[in-house]
């Protein structure tokens, strides 16, 4: 299963998630921004690449919806709702993210 993570500037929270959920047998991770100002800029060829894509913020899903539209023909793109106020693998960032995906992605 490809899995996408998108927040804001890709500098804390979708690549908290990549390093976490990178050493899952059986997922491949890939993490991405929708500012401008990202590290890793969102394209369309990752939304094409990924099975599901998982946003931080509502704000994310609305960029991504206006931006990428044509490459989201049956895409499953899920909010996570985790606000922009936690640092790069912090704990409490990492229980959350544990808490919201792994029922989403099956047995792990």
């Amino acid at each position: 299963m490809k899995l996408l993570f998108v927040c804001g500037k890709n500098r804390l929270r979708s690549p908290t998630a990549e390093a976490i959920f990178a050493d899952y047998e059986g997922l491949d991770i890939d993490s991405a921004g929708v500012d401008r100002e990202a590290d890793i800029p969102l394209s369309g060829e990752a939304i094409i690449w990924a099975d599901v894509i998982f946003v931080m913020e509502k704000s994310h899903r609305r960029k991504i919806s206006k931006n990428f539209q044509r490459y989201l023909i049956n895409k499953r793109v899920v909010c996570l709702d985790i606000p922009d106020r936690y640092e790069y693998m912090e704990p409490a960032l990492i229980e959350l993210l544990k808490k919201k995906v792994l029922p989403l992605i099956g047995t792990f």
